[in-house]
């Protein structure tokens, strides 16, 4: 059968509040940035892997507060002042980034400074602790370790596969029976990994003009897994 052009027609991904999907994996986040009051100096770390639903949380936050969101990598202290606004709010994302970018991390430590003087909430997001950044800025890297952090846990398999779901509709596709039970069960408890895989289950369902059966879905998760490792 000749393989089809692919057309990307996905929609963006729904990121308000009511699309996140709570669970004892993120219970413990979720609440805290429901209370930034409890933040202590009005900063707070937020960790976890990739696809863990940081991006997601750290959007309808920044909507609910009326923050400026910021990728740490593109951060410049020549702009870093235009970021915080007195009494606001401000969100870094991917600080795990900032490591050995001197720009990025002038900026990081300018913004830190200035959020305090301005009583703006600060929220920072990473895939690791501050440890693992690798920051040439030793005053930057010991603010960094000493701010607040609460992690994404790893999913159970019922997030797992609510992830699926969500997944797979933000991509228009509407998979088979069985599919999504079958890829929880068989896949390691990574939503990283389910992001990766249904993108692969889309490629191919649109490349060969299939449906997303349960057999196309658990080849796709075995070629992701068999290139991973």
């Amino acid at each position: 059968m000749p393989r089809q052009l692919t057309l990307d027609l996905r929609t963006p991904p729904a990121l308000s509040r009511q699309d996140f999907l709570p669970a004892p994996a993120n219970a413990e986040a979720l609440a805290l940035l429901d209370r930034p009051q409890d933040w202590p100096q009005g900063r707070l770390l937020l960790v976890g892997p990739e696809g863990s639903g940081k991006s997601h949380l750290a959007a309808f936050w920044a909507a609910e507060n009326g923050a400026q969101r910021i990728r740490a990598s593109a951060l410049r202290p020549e702009t870093a002042d235009a970021l915080v606004a007195p009494g606001g709010a401000l969100v870094v994302e991917d600080a795990h980034r900032a490591g050995g970018a001197a720009g990025a991390e002038a900026a990081l430590f300018h913004l830190w400074n200035l959020c305090a003087a301005q009583r703006t909430l600060l929220l920072v997001t990473a895939r690791t602790p501050p440890r693992g950044w690798g920051l040439a800025l030793p005053d930057l890297a010991s603010r960094m370790e000493a701010m607040a952090l609460v992690r994404l846990e790893p999913p159970d398999e019922a997030l797992l596969a609510a992830v699926l779901v969500k997944l797979f509709a933000d991509r228009q596709l509407m998979p088979g029976p069985g599919v999504v039970e079958s890829l929880a069960r068989h896949m390691d408890r990574d939503l990283g990994l389910a992001r990766r895989v249904v993108t692969e289950i889309d490629r191919t369902a649109l490349a060969e003009g299939r449906a997303v059966t349960r057999p196309l879905a658990l080849a796709a998760l075995a070629r992701i897994a068999g290139a991973a490792g």
